[in-house]
């Protein structure tokens, strides 16, 4: 085998047994800076009195803000590894073209050779020489045909061979061009993993300085919150307008959706023991037979929009500027939802967030 061969089909195996490398997420943590909490404030016997309702407040608009960045860096995370499915399947595909393109090279290269080794046992002369030295002339004229042939399969043959080396070239500059962006998106999802441990990391810190009491009355504030929100949603009268029904693959979408209740919210996950709030709408919209982009941030790029008054059951709403969340609509002014690291998934109001607006799957 020669060392253009051994080059090219090194290069191959390499590019297909290290793609699952390359492929995997970085694992590099920062521990995350000090977070201040709100001090309690003790009784004359000493016993730590709760903080007041405006500390547990800021608290609260604290952890909401790193929730938050983690969830925007989750979408990050979740588009570099799409990017890194489809770079690694790209890879694969083109160092299986270089095998066999070097393979059809070779194959090439030995009737070439063939055609050489025919010319050398006929001493190399011209057709014009062979004519004038036969013995034979009418048999050589009979012969001149096929001679012209071979002349063309011949010309052919070196014009094949010129395009399969200059195919070879591209799969070749392709494969390098394919590597360069999956290493670039190994680094975005290192750098995305690392700043949402961060994240998450510093909200779990501030939420386990607090009292029990603390705990429970913050998660009240929470909830007022979100009902206060889905108050006033509701008291806009959308609510009577929107009386879109299900389609059939929405049904089966919104099916899916609510069977996941109860299981844990982890981030990057998506099924089947635990989900991010995309992972639960691409995977219920996969189940019901017409697969989503992976992140919300795409579901709201690529997906049709709908006016949230003619939203049905099954559509997702997307929340916040960045539209870094996710629901599915479910009907009755409700969706369901994967929220945060620390909770499951559950049934929410469609207005407790705020909403970016309404894409429909299946339009």
């Amino acid at each position: 085998m020669g060392s253009g061969k051994r080059g090219l089909l090194t290069a191959a195996l390499t590019v297909i047994c290290a793609v699952t490398v390359l492929s995997a997420p970085g694992t590099a943590f920062a521990a995350p800076a000090p977070t201040p909490t709100p001090t309690p404030t003790t009784t004359a016997g000493g016993t730590p009195t709760p903080a007041p309702d405006k500390d547990l407040q800021e608290v609260r608009d604290r952890l909401d803000k790193l929730y938050h960045d983690a969830a925007v860096a989750t979408d990050a995370y979740n588009a570099a590894e799409e990017k890194a499915k489809k770079q690694s399947a790209e890879i694969v595909a083109l160092a299986e073209k270089i095998v066999q393109g070097q393979q059809r090279l070779d194959k090439l290269k030995n009737q070439a050779g063939a055609a050489a080794r025919d010319q050398y046992r006929t001493g190399g002369l011209s057709s014009t020489a062979q004519f004038l030295l036969s013995d034979d002339p009418g048999r050589f004229l009979d012969g001149a045909g096929r001679v012209l042939q071979g002349q063309q399969a011949a010309t052919k043959l070196m014009s094949e061979m010129a395009r399969t080396q200059k195919e070879l070239r591209r799969y070749a500059d392709d494969a390098a061009d394919r590597w360069e962006k999956l290493d670039a998106n190994r680094k975005a999802k290192a750098a995305a993993k690392k700043k949402i441990r961060k994240q998450i990391d510093a909200a779990e810190k501030l939420e386990s300085r607090l009292e029990k009491k603390e705990k429970e009355r913050l998660a009240q504030l929470e909830r007022e919150a979100a009902e206060k929100a889905q108050t006033a949603w509701l008291d806009t009268g959308v609510l009577k307008d929107i009386d879109g029904k299900a389609s059939a693959q929405g049904k089966k979408a919104v099916k899916y959706a609510t069977a996941q209740l109860g299981k844990p919210y982890v981030w990057g996950a998506e099924g089947p023991d635990s989900f991010d709030c995309s992972g639960l709408t691409s995977q219920a919209w996969a189940a019901a037979g017409h697969p989503v982009p992976r992140t919300s941030q795409e579901q709201w790029k690529q997906l049709r929009r709908v006016d949230v008054e003619d939203m049905r059951p099954g559509d997702l709403v997307i929340y916040f500027d960045d539209a870094s969340h996710v629901g599915m609509y479910i009907g009755d002014g409700s969706i369901v939802h994967a929220p945060r690291p620390g909770r499951t998934v559950t049934i929410a109001g469609a207005g407790s967030m705020p909403i970016l607006g309404v894409v429909r799957p299946d339009a």
